[in-house]
């Protein structure tokens, strides 16, 4: 059961009203397509750059391999939903599957905006309070954060591994990704969809904005501060920008769609153009929500200098073999000139 992708079927309130299947099938089948080949080659690139550049063990780069490894797993899964709606909103793959796909779409949601804090915080204490950066900030505390995270998400999601797929007697398809009836199921979701909205969102975007406000005064503040603390900033700023436009276009527009979806379908007093609105509202901040991996291989980049360092390096030792490869190789006897 996944509550983020509920374009309901019939209500027996409004049976003449058009459903959106054609939207959707054709919106979710394109937009994720899109999201899995962007974020497998975004990420997979950025993985192996990070892997070259991993006798670095600093924190900040302990959080981003755990963001890229989200992502990539959140990729890896998101074929599946293609399948789904390419084949119109039918099923075929089993009830395992349908769970751990509807699970690790709320794991890398959710995992994303922890690992994104854990990075905002950890750039908070080395501008704002460089020293004390020193002894708080370690290899070792960076990767407990990490573990504590995985498992606390990944413990917090598990309630949407209980329902798999269902039967659609109207249609005899098998269905997965589907809203819940009105009843109990849909009480329980509303109680979980707020206890996510507090602790999965609003608390770490709170954190986020105090560390970015904290940033920008003490970069404002120095007015002569030395080449390596103005790069230090650039790429502070860099990072502000990126986490910002991502919680913006991803991560905002869905816990609010999600949030007013589930109080509207707990009414019983909305009308035909409300409900196809909704339904409508519900695929497109999926889609941004998707897409939120897409927006960290630029973290990647645009924040860490040695990441483009290291990118440099290895576009050049590329370029340095072929060119090794068309010139004559060292030590091979010449070709005699004719006399």
């Amino acid at each position: 059961m996944d509550p983020v992708n509920q374009t309901a079927g019939p209500d027996l309130n409004f049976t003449d009203c058009p459903n959106i299947d054609d939207f959707r099938n054709r919106v979710y089948s394109t937009s994720y397509s899109l999201v899995t080949v962007l974020g497998l080659a975004g990420n997979g690139f950025a993985l192996v750059v990070l892997i070259k550049t991993s006798s670095r063990n600093i924190s900040f780069h302990i959080y981003m391999m755990n963001l890229v490894v989200s992502d990539l797993l959140f990729a890896m899964m998101l074929p599946m939903r293609v399948l789904y709606y390419v084949n119109n909103g039918h099923w075929f793959l089993g009830s395992f599957l349908c769970r751990i796909s509807s699970y690790t779409l709320y794991v890398n949601l959710y995992s994303g905006i922890y690992f994104m804090t854990a990075m905002s915080v950890t750039r908070f204490l080395a501008i704002v309070y460089p020293v004390k950066n020193l002894t708080l900030v370690t290899d070792k505390r960076a990767r407990l954060v990490s573990v504590a995270i995985w498992v606390f998400v990944c413990l917090s999601c598990s309630p949407f591994l209980m329902s798999g797929q269902d039967i659609d007697k109207a249609t005899n398809k098998t269905k997965c990704f589907e809203p819940p009836k009105q009843g109990s199921s849909l009480k329980k979701l509303v109680v979980l969809n707020y206890i996510s909205l507090v602790a999965g969102f609003i608390l770490p975007f709170l954190t986020i904005l105090i560390c970015y406000a904290g940033i920008i005064r003490t970069l404002a503040s120095r007015h002569h501060a030395a080449r390596r603390h103005r790069a230090a900033g650039v790429r502070a700023i860099r990072m502000i920008v990126i986490v910002m436009l991502a919680f913006l276009v991803s991560f905002t527009p869905y816990h609010v769609q999600r949030s007013v979806h589930l109080s509207f379908l707990a009414r019983s007093d909305t009308s035909c153009p409300e409900k196809v609105l909704m339904q409508k509202s519900v695929v497109v901040t999926l889609c941004l929500a998707a897409a939120n991996s897409c927006f960290d291989p630029l973290l990647y980049f645009f924040s860490r200098e040695g990441f483009r360092t290291r990118l440099n390096s290895i576009h050049n030792s590329m370029k340095g073999s072929r060119a090794q490869q068309g010139s004559p190789r060292l030590g091979q006897p010449q070709e005699a000139a004719p006399q």
